[in-house]
């Protein structure tokens, strides 16, 4: 009776081992959870570029003892957009050097428009400064005008350039103005560069973009490995392997790890996927 008896309980010991490992239920949760992690969209900086370029404004040629500067220059457009009631703009070194090396072209290859004869136009320029943008714009000015004031007043008659300075995305400006050679005569070119930095919007960590891939791959992996384990213990012979016992508890230890890390890749990407949301509701509030 006492043999009966035992035999009874091994028989529900090993019964109970081989439906714990064939229910599976732990392992199909993990299978569930890297579907879900893989299903989850990313993007980064996925608004378009906008860029304002009204008509280059020609103004009078006719020698005369101007002097404009940066200085005056950004002081009377500010002056203006004080008056209308917009925040005033800051001067941006990026779109400084940006504004002084369209100059410098346009001198140099003789030309007066926003694309150059080799195509390159003011996203061109700021990106060769690095200066990462939502929206950017840009006014151009050729003539002897009287001082900064004249020629600023100049733009504001001119409606395209009156809605650039005029435009209350804008936050930043670069400026440059310089006397030289154009099409024989001694004249001054002017430019202003208008930008909303894409750094007024929330930012979205590439790092952690990238540290999910790679967790992404490796859990990949890991699941490789799981899912060929599982199938051999499955087996019918694997059953009769004294070690059985002590291949399952390691499978459902591994399988374990395995959930703990897809919860944590999971916490990762809805970390993310908020970056991307909080980025792209801004962009879309510059954008209406």
């Amino acid at each position: 009776m006492k043999t009966i008896g035992f035999l009874f309980i091994l028989v529900l010991i090993i019964s109970g081992a081989t439906l714990f490992l064939e229910g599976r239920i732990p392992f199909l949760l993990f299978e569930h959870r890297l579907e879900q992690i893989g299903s989850q969209n990313f993007g980064i900086q996925a608004a378009p570029h906008e860029i304002v370029l009204p008509p280059p404004l020609r103004g009078s040629t006719e020698s005369k003892p101007a002097t404009l500067s940066h200085s005056g220059v950004f002081f009377w457009t500010n002056e203006q957009r004080k008056d209308n009631g917009l925040t005033v703009l800051k001067s941006s070194l990026a779109l400084d050097a940006a504004a002084a090396a369209k100059l410098n072209d346009m001198f140099i290859h003789q030309y007066f428009a926003h694309v150059s004869a080799t195509g390159l136009g003011v996203g061109d320029w700021a990106a060769d400064q690095h200066y990462e943008f939502i929206t950017i714009g840009e006014n151009l000015a050729l003539g002897n005008y009287k001082d900064d004031q004249a020629l600023v007043q100049a733009w504001m008659d001119s409606p395209g350039h009156r809605a650039n300075i005029l435009n209350a995305k804008y936050q930043e400006i670069g400026i440059a103005a310089g006397q030289g050679m154009y099409e024989g005569r001694q004249t001054w070119l002017a430019v202003q560069i208008f930008g909303l930095p894409f750094s007024a919007c929330p930012a979205v960590d590439s790092a952690l973009y990238s540290e999910i891939q790679e967790q992404k791959t490796k859990l990949a992996a890991a699941a490789a490995i799981l899912d060929a384990q599982y199938e051999e213990l499955k087996k019918p012979a694997a059953k009769r392997d004294p070690e059985y016992s002590q291949r399952v508890q390691d499978y459902n230890a591994a399988a374990e790890a395995y959930n703990k890390t897809a919860a944590e890749i999971k916490a990762m990407v809805e970390t993310y996927n908020t970056q991307v949301k909080e980025q792209q509701a801004c962009l879309a509030e510059f954008d209406a």
